[in-house]
């Protein structure tokens, strides 16, 4: 119906069942019209043409990389019946050394020895491995199937190339804001194809980042009866946003010293980890949005976010840690001058002194030895009660920076 009227209104069918009226099917079209015209209809939005476009290429494309990832999944059943384990010993069966065995497999060639020097690089040093490995018992039948099924990953690989290469193609008048996108932690070139194909470039569609969220199905969700609250599982969304955004919020809960990672830990203590990773794409689509909203890059906080935020919490915590295992604290400001011993500490940096006093150890028992002094925490075996790492051995102050 696009271009035969002057205004086209897409309506979500959630909201018209919370309008006051009787939705009947003889009536239907009428109460609709009725509600259009007094102005009660709320639109959805509708991207342009051009990302509706670029929305079909990106989704085709995870549809072509499952079906891959299908087929793939194929060829490992069928080496596991043929009773060839290459994979427990190649971490990739499908690179380089994986595929040329493989393809000597199909050919028929049974000499394990020989298809083992196949192997490249860091793998040759596992030929033991991989001639037991391939002693196999494959049938002409799975070879032949084998053979079927690695011609279908070749072609499903030329198209997810063939379609990165026209998505790439379409993309070019994005690439300032996908540069933007690409500062934040744990999106990629990739990703930044979904975020622009799925949710556009203008963020003036959305009311704020609590609608974007809510729009792809990131947010708890909000049931409510009799003022009592139930579930708060998530709703069904656009699941390519939801997709791409915890792929994402995977990726940078595994980086180093960032803000994003620190989020991550503090959820994965209290949630769990599948938790922990939607709340982090939860934030992270709210960040999408603002820098988007903003034409800003990301600007990184630190992994250590969290401590600065709270010092004082944080410093009392330690403190109290460290009284617990029997040791007197003394905290010197980093402003103070620095004595002789102090001098080779960071200037930045508080100095904390540790005076553990004496140490008397126990005469060890035979057996198994106790490694609670190494993990720094009180024995509970009766070895070395009252003694952990931190004393041991404190002929002088330890300190810490």
């Amino acid at each position: 119906m696009e271009g035969h009227f002057e205004t086209l209104l897409l309506v979500n069918p959630q909201h018209i069942k919370g309008l006051n009226g009787y939705k009947t099917d003889p009536k239907d079209a009428q109460w609709i019209a009725g509600l259009l015209e007094g102005d009660k209809l709320r639109g959805s939005w509708v991207p342009s043409r051009e990302i509706r476009e670029l929305r079909d290429l990106t989704r085709q494309r995870v549809h072509v990389v499952d079906d891959l990832n299908r087929v793939k999944n194929r060829i490992e059943q069928l080496c596991q019946a043929g009773n060839i384990k290459i994979s427990s010993v190649a971490t990739d069966l499908f690179g380089l050394s994986g595929r040329t065995m493989l393809k000597a497999i199909v050919e028929g060639r049974r000499d394990p020895g020989w298809m083992a020097d196949y192997a490249r690089s860091t793998l040759r040093g596992k030929k033991r491995e991989l001639e037991l490995a391939l002693e196999g018992s494959f049938t002409d039948n799975q070879r032949w199937l084998l053979g079927q099924q690695l011609r279908q990953v070749e072609w499903l690989e030329i198209q997810v190339e063939v379609l990165e290469q026209e998505i790439e193609r379409r993309v070019m008048r994005f690439e300032e804001p996908m540069q933007r996108v690409m500062t934040i932690p744990g999106i990629d070139r990739k990703t930044a194809w979904m975020i622009v194909a799925e949710l556009g470039v203008e963020m003036t569609v959305f009311g704020d980042a609590a609608h974007v969220a809510s729009w792809a199905g990131l947010c708890p969700g909000n049931r409510e009866s009799g003022g009592k609250r139930m579930s708060g599982r998530t709703r069904k969304a656009n699941r390519y946003v939801r997709r791409g955004m915890c792929q994402a919020a995977w990726s940078a809960s595994h980086t180093k010293n960032t803000y994003l990672s620190a989020f991550y830990k503090r959820m994965l203590v209290r949630k769990g980890s599948q938790k922990a990773v939607l709340a982090l794409a939860h934030h992270m689509i709210t960040v999408v949005y603002n820098v988007l909203a903003r034409c800003e890059e990301y600007v990184e906080l630190g992994g250590d976010y969290y401590d600065r935020r709270n010092k004082p919490k944080v410093v009392s915590r330690l403190i109290a840690r460290l009284e617990k295992l029997g040791c007197v604290v003394k905290l010197t400001p980093a402003t103070a001058e620095p004595t002789e011993e102090e001098a080779t500490l960071p200037s930045d940096c508080d100095t904390l002194v540790v005076n553990a006093g004496p140490a008397s150890f126990p005469k060890r028992k035979r057996g198994r030895p106790c490694k609670c002094a190494e993990r720094g925490i009180v024995c509970k075996h009766g070895t070395t009660k009252g003694v952990n790492s931190l004393i041991q051995h404190a002929s002088a102050p330890v300190r810490f920076s």
